[in-house]
């Protein structure tokens, strides 16, 4: 197989991340008999420093032209000050808007090596951590109108919060086939008893179930939700939700899982064209010291190989060469213990590449 792949390196710890997960990902080529190529694409602060904007219309169209997207992370207190409107974090929301990605997959799951990371109690952590979020990427209040006045003397501001049928039928379609690839488990998340949006949702949600009789479905208020994921994660399979619920729930299931740094994440749009990142950010302060922790980037290669390329196996070799790393007592400072074997960035990803 030969694919393309658009690289953005991005900012802070960015380039090393990155460099581990195609050195990963050279590694499957090696093993498996396939041909990536790559072509890099400037975003975030670093693109603004050199361009002048935080995703120059070129850059876009490269990202367009390949057959997947591999993200490290941007942004930083250098970029602070420049424009609103083309902040790095502008040029993210851009390149996902620009790609149609409307579906993140973000998965929370624990591996057993780290269980006594999870700030959970122990007994919650044994009953098992592993479940997907699926949020919906480019409507709701983030993508609404904005305004900002005044009102009677007073400042006055206002966000939208608008869905379409179609947007919620799209989104749930990725829920419900995600769900039938796991344990065929939908919780779907929204604020129904306040929210005519949600109102909405539950509806078409509700309707969708039909033609996934094979496919459990509940519905759940977010903030029950916020509740049930720190009380019983073991619940939960697939949650399907809209931006901002998605948005803060999934950072909140991040965190049980005991380090921000092993967690990946996929956006997906039509035909299967897809940007991968890890979830954290770019971390200035430890940029350039080797000591960043590559496994989330190495972990969104492998979904980009199972989401984009239709490569399982290949995947699956990826996150057994993780898992077997951990097994082995290896760590990066973030997820240190006494005991393990610490390791720096490169090392890190040396040892991952040699697995598979």
């Amino acid at each position: 197989m030969e694919k393309t792949i658009a690289v953005i390196r991005g900012d802070g710890i960015g380039p090393e991340i990155v460099e581990q997960a195609l050195r990963v990902l050279g590694r499957v080529e090696a093993r498996f008999g396939h041909r990536f190529h790559y072509e890099d694409v400037w975003m975030g602060g670093c693109a603004i420093d050199r361009f002048g904007s935080s995703l120059p219309d070129e850059m876009l169209e490269a990202a367009r032209r390949a057959d997947a997207v591999l993200l490290g992370a941007v942004g930083g207190p250098k970029w602070d000050n420049v424009d609103k409107n083309n902040r790095p974090e502008k040029g993210l929301l851009r390149l996902r808007a620009g790609l149609g990605l409307y579906a993140n997959l973000r998965p929370a799951q624990i591996f057993p090596q780290l269980a006594s990371a999870s700030p959970l109690r122990e007994d919650i952590v044994a009953r098992g951590i592993d479940f997907l979020i699926v949020r919906e990427l480019t409507g709701g209040i983030y993508f609404g109108e904005h305004s900002t006045g005044e009102e009677g003397g007073e400042a006055v501001a206002s966000d939208v919060l608008r869905y379409s049928e179609g947007e919620i039928r799209r989104i749930a379609r990725q829920g419900f086939e995600a769900a039938r690839k796991r344990r065929r488990k939908l919780c779907s998340v929204d604020k129904a008893n306040v929210l005519d949006s949600s109102r909405l949702w539950r509806r078409i949600v509700g309707e969708m179930a039909a033609d996934y009789p094979d496919v459990e479905v509940s519905h759940m208020y977010v903030d029950n939700c916020a509740m049930q994921i720190v009380r019983n994660p073991a619940q939960f399979d697939v949650i399907v939700t809209e931006n901002m619920f998605g948005d803060i729930l999934s950072d909140e299931a991040s965190m049980i899982t005991g380090s921000i740094g092993m967690i990946p994440s996929a956006s997906l749009g039509e035909g299967g064209r897809g940007l991968y990142e890890p979830i954290h950010g770019s971390a200035p302060d430890i940029a350039g010291q080797d000591v960043a922790n590559p496994v989330g980037t190495i972990l969104s290669a492998a979904m980009l190989l199972r989401y984009s390329f239709g490569l399982g196996a290949e995947a699956d070799a990826v996150e057994a060469a993780v898992s077997s790393v951990l097994e082995e007592g290896w760590r990066t400072a973030d997820i240190c213990a006494p005991g393990a074997q610490s390791v720096g960035c490169r090392r890190m990803g040396e040892l991952i590449a040699e697995r598979i």
